[in-house]
């Protein structure tokens, strides 16, 4: 893994206007190449759970984890509005919500 990649999580925790939210899911995109890479070398490794966390990989899954996450999702007594933040959040447990 290349040291100069950023962590989307660590992005994650910053987001808060467009542009961070962009190079959130920047970020985001290209761990996931890399995670493709990764399992392209040892695919049998991989056949259950993905590189670099990504227990998603397909679109259906990581869309379905992402709906699944804000479904049950702990919420305040009040919704927050909506937020860059909140949609970053949405891509992140995308990722990796089983």
């Amino acid at each position: 893994m290349p040291e100069d990649r950023v962590n989307p999580y660590t992005l994650l925790q910053q987001v808060k206007d467009k542009q961070t939210f962009i190079q959130f899911v920047q970020a985001l995109a290209l761990e996931r190449e890399q995670a493709e890479a990764i399992e392209r070398e040892d695919p049998n490794y991989y056949r259950v759970n993905g590189a670099l966390g990504w227990e998603n990989g397909d679109i259906a899954s990581f869309l379905w984890a992402a709906l699944e996450y804000f479904k049950t999702r702990p919420l305040d007594e009040q919704e927050a509005p909506l937020s860059w933040a909140m949609f970053a959040e949405f891509l992140y447990f995308g990722k990796l919500y089983e």
